[in-house]
């Protein structure tokens, strides 16, 4: 009989060797250390990691000379076959863990996923050795880390910008959007180069969904991560085309196997396009103004709402923007609307918006005093919000002052929060 603990949330004793020496809960991924001792693999790592006597083993107190986790899977296919038996008293089965990557592998990888032309690897190979990069990075952040401390992104994008072979170009950029580009020496390397550029808008219109996404994501990356101002100006932002594709990715999000993930990264390169203060005319001129609306008034999450309305006030900074979205019918409501509804962000934004909006037509000023928005910036001027969403509040108010007749607190009614805008 095997000795057993008491038992912890279970109306059962688990056995003794089924337990982390550690947490003292059942091990899911049992591995063994160079003592010979087996712990659960979070426990031991997290031990490791504290740097408090993390040179010697938990229990045997011996020194651990060798940081290796060796999985220990006979173990791990008893406390399986246990959970199963005990199933009638509530008990899971664990599922069977995928591996962390190693060192060893990675660098196997990645050096067959970037073999030379000319030599022994195929480009079935090396695009082999991509997916299965690919699929330890899918697995957790921990893979993503080993795989970048191998110099994969320098890797990576040499592979994306020589390789002609297009499922090598599909591998690589799938494989290099899962990782922060946090240097801006990357991404000036990219967005300084106009081949570079125009190689990311062309497929922004490829054949395929999942690489005209992943570009967009590239594209929201690189933009982001640089600082200098010229070289923004002078490469990715001076042509339609690259606006034109990913307006088309918030045009048609559906016909990708992941609508949010497309819708996503659409609404955040549409945005970080137009930080860019010289560029916000082509993205009206490329349909920004009506999309932009149409995808609000379907509804998007919170954080997609707040980028949403943020590159809506942005365009209303411009006249061609303002007639753009005020031409919209359902532009003025929908601000107004929004206002007090998804987060203080996503309010101030909105107010900011119908501000330049009114500021530039009395038409749009009586549709926003119809549509009942001095309740809701009388509301706004008393609420939490923040001051910056205040003081276009008091603006607003004061620029409406002749506009607002008794009937302007009529359309005032439901003011709940919700995370989703839905029109």
């Amino acid at each position: 009989m095997p000795r057993s603990l008491e038992p912890l949330d279970l109306g059962l004793q688990i056995p003794y060797h089924f337990r982390c020496p550690i947490s003292l809960e059942l091990m899911r991924d049992p591995v063994t250390v160079c003592t010979g001792q087996t712990y659960d693999r979070t426990s031991i790592e997290s031990w490791v990691s504290t740097g408090n006597n993390n040179t010697t083993c938990p229990v045997t107190r011996a020194p651990l000379s060798d940081h290796t986790l060796i999985p220990n899977h006979t173990l791990r296919r008893l406390i399986q076959e246990w959970c199963v038996a005990n199933r009638s008293n509530g008990v899971e089965r664990i599922p069977t863990p995928k591996q962390p990557a190693d060192p060893t592998s990675v660098r196997a990888l990645l050096s067959q996923a970037s073999a030379a032309c000319g030599t022994h690897v195929s480009v079935r190979s090396r695009a082999a050795a991509l997916r299965r990069l690919r699929a330890f990075a899918r697995d957790s952040e921990k893979n993503r880390v080993l795989i970048a401390a191998h110099n994969a992104k320098e890797i990576l994008i040499r592979i994306l910008f020589s390789d002609v072979a297009p499922e090598l170009v599909s591998e690589s950029l799938a494989l290099l959007v899962m990782f922060p580009m946090t240097e801006p020496e990357q991404c000036v390397s990219i967005i300084s180069d106009p081949g570079r550029v125009g190689f990311l808008t062309r497929l922004l219109f490829d054949s395929s969904i999942e690489t005209r996404v992943n570009a967009a994501a590239l594209i929201e990356m690189v933009v982001t991560g640089t600082k200098t101002a010229d070289i923004i100006k002078g490469t990715v932002l001076t042509t339609e085309c690259i606006f034109e594709g990913v307006i088309d990715l918030l045009r048609n999000p559906t016909v990708t196997s992941s609508p949010r993930r497309a819708l996503k990264i659409g609404v955040k390169a549409l945005f970080a396009l137009c930080l860019v203060k010289n560029t916000r005319q082509l993205a009206v001129s490329s349909g920004a103004p009506e999309i932009l609306i149409d995808r609000l008034a379907a509804g998007l999450d919170r954080c997609d709402t707040e980028r949403a309305l943020a590159t809506v006030e942005l365009l209303c900074r411009t006249p061609e923007g303002c007639v753009a979205f005020g031409e919209h019918a359902l532009t003025v409501p929908l601000l107004v609307k929004t206002i007090l509804r998804v987060s203080d962000r996503a309010t101030e934004y909105a107010a900011g918006a119908l501000l330049a909006l009114c500021t530039a037509e009395e038409r749009w000023r009586e549709e926003a005093v119809a549509a009942g928005v001095v309740v809701q910036l009388l509301l706004m001027v008393q609420s939490e919000c923040t001051e910056r969403a205040k003081r276009k509040a008091q603006k607003l108010l004061k620029l409406l002052r002749d506009s607002w007749p008794d009937y302007s607190f009529a359309n005032s009614n439901d003011f709940g929060c919700s995370e989703v805008v839905p029109f």
